[in-house]
């Protein structure tokens, strides 16, 4: 299948999801992120859900994080070039949607990529060796080529990995994690 295809696939699969579904897998998801082994650092990127997209809730997540007095970095876009300018969560951060439907940090305190440990990756689909399928747009990949080296990438889906392998294009980053509702895939 191509990665239109299976982004279209997953976004429907995603649809098909009732709200009840979406609540109880995003908890599920959460809990799950406890058995991660990245809690002994101290800056977390974290996307905000697109409730229109039907994405995994990362409000949980986010209480997880500030719970443990984490670091949380929350991204803007700039879709002028594709990048995400990154700022620390706190507790004057005005959260707006875009055009889109993200919701982003207005402006706050910038924090550079190279200094995030943990990114809590969005995807549609991914496959067992931790390629991942996007909206198609390249910014996670542009992001995660900033950071650095040993940043850990997690994704987070509703669902299981592919079964066929994605062909990777050269840009692409692969996951080191993919969170799921019934269990966490280790790449």
């Amino acid at each position: 299948m191509s990665k239109s295809a299976l982004r279209k696939h997953y976004k429907n699969k995603r649809n098909a999801l009732t709200p009840e579904q979406l609540d109880n897998f995003s908890l599920a998801i959460a809990n799950n992120v406890l058995q991660l082994p990245i809690w002994e650092h101290r800056y977390y990127h974290l996307f905000l859900t697109i409730a229109e997209q039907k994405e995994v809730d990362t409000e949980f997540i986010l209480n997880i994080l500030a719970g443990k007095d984490k670091d949380i970095i929350l991204s803007k876009s700039n879709f002028e070039d594709s990048s995400l300018t990154h700022f620390l969560l706190t507790d004057n951060t005005v959260i707006k949607k875009n055009a889109y439907n993200i919701p982003e940090p207005i402006d706050g305190i910038e924090v550079p990529s190279n200094k995030i440990d943990v990114v809590f990756v969005p995807l549609l689909a991914y496959d067992t060796n931790g390629n991942r399928i996007g909206y198609g747009k390249g910014f996670y990949d542009r992001f995660l080529a900033d950071c650095k080296p040993d940043v850990i990438k997690v994704g987070l889906s509703f669902f299981p990995p592919e079964a066929t392998l994605f062909t990777a294009d050269a840009t692409d980053i692969g996951l080191d994690f993919c969170v799921t509702p019934e269990e966490v895939f280790e790449f």
